[in-house]
């Protein structure tokens, strides 16, 4: 199962950078992975259609809980059916529909599909929600699309927020159920179902985050706006995957939590609520694809009704319709893109005789359209039979039934509105140029719509599929319901026909109207208004509240800052009063003399009126730190805290050069000054009394000397290293990331202003790194002599730079390699190597920088953290922990003995990262080494 997940995102990425090679056969390439997913759960299928359980588990962190556990069962065999068969036959057909960025929607289909697949077979709470989150993330790309519309971007917005929103009242309400269970496996919740008040709020939580997902009203008006998405993410997104991950959860907990409270009230009512009023809609819709959006929000319903019922009947009936809406649904959203592509329109008004001109797509729709109205012998007869047999013996239980009728009824009108409007009528218009699609365009609609016949007709296989989840229910009074095409004249029958009846009478009368009249039918709430209206008022309170905090002051946000963080555990440490120890007052005599230096240049920074000797200032006090930091016995972080005040000082010095020389000269109001003060000494006093609280309070023993001990494992004699690369190697993976992230978004920033029209890659790789040439006049020979004036320039200085450079960027190797055994490491070398290319900047600019480094900044930072990744993934594979580390020894000839850790690869990744970052911010900076125009230093002092 894991493998299968890894294959997707294998898969997708590589038909997203082989695109061009592929050409159209990236569709074939993409589906054979949903492909052999269907047949490694076919071949499993009859063990777990007899109770077997196939389970794996991967173990991230296992002392804290955290494993990723997959658990193969009936129901997932079912959706994992549904998700890979639809998904492979949705790929297929969009080689014939998608005219452009095949690769990239390929890829994020079959991305959805493996995120759709892990979730699915997540038996743990935890886990399902970080693939339920990632299933928003991908449809949101594949909704927007390019984003070239600002329709695409709203309905991508709208789908992101509302799903979101629910998702995390849903994670509190995993937290909830976790806590009250004791447990976060969903096999065990299910085993040992949990009772008590935290349950009954945990099972309101988590139904709203399904119902968001499953666009139950009133949450569903982002499913209709989606529809702007391409017609097959529609078919998969909307129809087979995305929006059954709400109703799947439903069906997952109710054997669990079916008898809890709020549970039934909440599945019924707000489910066959959904039904009956979203399939009124779908009669006023004049857009086909509409029209099928709001019949997908009434089949909802009925599976949120029908599978958290908690019966084993109602389950029989929910796994049947579960499969019946994925065959017949997908089946028609796919014709829709046929008549789109073929005819340019989708609007029933101006569609007419296809069905002559199309014969073949007709008929398969018609075959799709049955099924959805639940005529016999197909699929969806079979699960509206069992629906109305579920609650028709219940007591008090008619009002479901009614409701049930009256939903079924208006699913038979809008199913021969469907048909009416795309196939009726006398051939007209934009379809007498139609083209009759190629057969395989039209084979995945036949494929789905010849699955609702053959599921309905070969309906006890459909029934050794629906009973093995359904058998988990206890049996009851319904426990001998049986599928079947025919159970004889029993009341059943009889409501079948009659809501028949009353869905073709309603047809026939609506038939009569214009097709803009049925658009007059009586409008329900819109809940699409509320949204919009939501929206626009939280925009507004966000102007008025950013106009009033965001006052334009850095100062006045770091005294805000600091008093916050003052008052609130300020006031709780007072309140506790803890005790505060008597350390010493200081190791070494070294460290008072280092104390007045830090405390003299940071009193001397405050009174500075130049940024340079203010910069000069601050850098002393860092690196006054250090040393302090050395005499206590750190020398790995003295050299880091040196390092970073350097580069530190380096950046802003140069940013410096491009504003004024002194400070602003306005005044500052002397109470402003005195806030300031007291919020700064306040500080200062809550860490002081922190630290001393939180070392008296340790009454464990401490755990470096664990540390220590185990470093020898590792393969290190350096504890710092170890620590950074193997103990805490997560915490340096995901602080590299942020790195990263922060670099591309400071990059993004500096780059906005000015910005013309879209460069590509290799413009912007030649402007930011223009390289020397042969033919350059002899009398300026240095790279980046065009770049500041003679009189700047030290030819002594720029010569001497070029025989160092290399000896720094040797130093940086040193660092590197040895720093699992001495001072270093990846992050502190990153940061010689980077100083070292600053260095060149300084002395030579862009040009001499681009001559001293080929490769582009983000290829280098890039592929940093792809080492990094993938020495940390590489360990389970093997049969290891994620980000394990094993020391490795070798007798390579001539050498004698090499022993090594192989978190040095990790090492070498977080080395490129800090490299990288260093050329991405010089690069994208692309300012001279001059000083700014006496304009521009004008505008700055405003």
């Amino acid at each position: 199962m894991l493998f299968l997940l890894a294959a997707h995102a294998v898969v997708a990425g590589a038909v997203h950078w082989g695109r061009w090679r592929l050409g159209r056969a990236v569709w074939a390439v993409a589906a054979l992975v949903p492909l052999a997913v269907v047949g490694w759960a076919s071949a499993r299928a009859a063990r777990v259609l007899d109770g077997a359980v196939y389970t794996e588990s991967l173990a991230w962190a296992p002392s804290l809980g955290l494993t990723v556990d997959l658990r193969l069962d009936a129901l997932s065999l079912l959706m994992l059916w549904i998700v890979a068969g639809v998904g492979a036959l949705v790929l297929l057909y969009c080689r014939y529909y998608v005219q452009r960025d095949a690769g990239q929607l390929a890829a994020l289909l079959l991305l959805f599909a493996g995120v759709m697949a892990g979730l699915v077979l997540a038996d743990g709470l935890f886990v399902l929600y970080v693939f339920w989150e990632l299933t928003t993330v991908v449809s949101f790309l594949l909704i927007a699309g390019r984003g070239e519309s600002a329709e695409e971007r709203r309905a991508a917005r709208q789908a992101l927020l509302v799903t979101t929103a629910g998702g995390l009242l849903m994670l509190l309400g995993f937290v909830l159920l976790a806590q009250a269970a004791g447990t976060q496996r969903i096999s065990a919740i299910v085993a040992d179902p949990p009772r008590g008040g935290l349950v009954t709020a945990a099972v309101v939580l988590v139904l709203v985050g399904a119902f968001a997902k499953s666009a139950q009203l009133p949450l569903h008006g982002w499913l209709p706006a989606a529809m702007v998405a391409p017609t097959p993410v529609s078919a998969y997104l909307h129809a087979a995957a995305m929006v059954k991950a709400g109703v799947y959860l439903v069906a997952r907990l109710a054997p669990a939590l079916a008898e809890v409270g709020p549970w039934r009230p909440m599945v019924l009512g707000v489910g066959l609520t959904t039904m009956v009023l979203a399939a009124w809609r779908a009669l006023r819709a004049l857009d086909l694809k509409l029209l099928l959006a709001y019949g997908t929000i009434s089949e909802l319903g009925l599976l949120t009704a029908l599978l958290g019922a908690g019966t084993r009947t109602a389950a029989i009936a929910g796994t049947v319709m579960l499969m019946a809406h994925a065959a017949f649904k997908s089946a028609l959203f796919l014709t829709v893109g046929i008549v789109d592509r073929r005819t340019g329109t989708r609007d029933v008004r101006e569609l007419s005789g296809l069905g002559r001109r199309m014969p073949v797509l007709c008929a398969v729709a018609v075959l799709a359209a049955a099924s959805m109205a639940g005529l016999p012998p197909l699929v969806g007869y079979l699960g509206h039979e069992a629906a109305v047999e579920a609650f028709l013996h219940v007591t008090g239980a008619g009002w479901v039934t009614a409701a049930l009728v009256v939903g079924f009824a208006l699913t038979v009108a809008y199913s021969a509105r469907f048909l009416r409007g795309a196939f009726g009528g006398p051939p007209a218009g934009v379809v007498e140029e139609a083209e009759r699609p190629q057969p395989g365009f039209l084979a995945p609609v036949a494929v789905l719509s010849g699955a609702g016949v053959v599921l309905g007709v070969w309906y006890g296989g459909t029934a050794a599929v629906a009973e093995a989840y359904a058998d988990v229910f206890p049996a009851g009074s319904d426990g001998s319901y049986a599928l079947s095409l025919w159970h004889g004249f029993t009341p059943v029958l009889g409501l079948s026909a009659l809501a028949l009846l009353l869905g073709a009478l309603l047809h026939v009368c609506l038939r009569r109207l214009p097709y803009g009249s049925g658009a007059r039918l009586p409008r329900l709430p819109d809940a699409q208004g509320v949204f919009d209206r939501a929206v626009a008022g939280l925009d507004r309170l966000a102007v008025v509240v950013t106009g009033r905090l965001q006052v334009g002051s850095l100062p006045v946000y770091l005294t805000v800052l600091l008093a916050t963080v003052v008052v609130v555990p300020g006031v709780a440490l007072a309140a506790a009063a803890p005790p505060l120890g008597s350390p010493s007052a200081w190791w070494s005599p070294v460290e008072p003399v280092l104390a007045v230096l830090v405390l003299t240049a940071a009193g001397a920074v405050v009174a500075a009126r130049h940024r340079l000797t203010g910069i000069l200032l601050a850098g002393a006090v860092g690196y006054g730190v250090a040393g302090i930091f050395l005499v206590r016995g750190a020398p790995d972080l003295a050299l880091t805290q040196l390092l970073v005040e350097t580069m530190t000082l380096v950046v802003v010095v140069l940013v410096l050069r491009r504003m004024p020389s002194r400070f602003s000269p306005g005044r500052t109001v002397t109470r402003a000054r005195l806030l300031r003060a007291v919020a700064a000494c306040s500080v200062g006093v809550f860490v002081i009394c922190f630290a001393l609280a939180a070392s008296a309070a340790r009454r464990a023993p401490a755990v470096s000397g664990e540390q220590v001990r185990r470093s020898g494992e590792a393969g290190a004699d350096n504890v710092v290293n170890a620590i950074v690369v193997d103990f805490r190697a997560l915490d340096t993976l995901g602080e590299i990331s942020v790195l990263l992230v922060a670099a591309v978004g400071v990059v993004s920033l500096v780059r906005v202003p000015g910005r013309g029209r879209a460069r590509t890659p290799g413009e912007e790789r030649r402007e930011a790194f223009p390289t020397a040439r042969w033919d350059e006049p002899a009398g300026t020979w240095l790279p980046g002599a065009h770049e500041r004036p003679g009189g700047e320039r030290s030819v002594l200085l720029e010569v001497v730079t070029r025989l160092l450079f290399p000896s720094i960027l040797v130093l940086s190797l040193f660092l590197l390699f040895s720093g699992h055994y001495h001072p270093g490491g990846g992050f502190s070398a990153g940061l010689v190597a980077g100083q070292a290319f600053v260095l060149r900047y300084l002395v030579g600019g862009r040009a001499d920088l681009g001559a001293a480094v080929r490769a582009p900044s983000g290829v280098v930072a890039g592929t940093g953290l792809l080492i990094a990744s993938a020495v940390g993934l590489f360990p389970p594979l093997v049969g290891g922990a994620p980000l394990e580390s094993t020391v490795v020894t070798l007798h390579p000839p001539l050498l004698g003995t090499v022993k090594f850790a192989t978190s040095l690869f990790f090492d070498i990744g977080v080395y490129l990262v800090v490299v990288g970052v260093t050329l991405k911010l010089l690069s994208a900076a692309g300012v001279s080494l001059g000083r700014a125009p006496a304009r521009q230093q004008k505008g700055a002092a405003v």
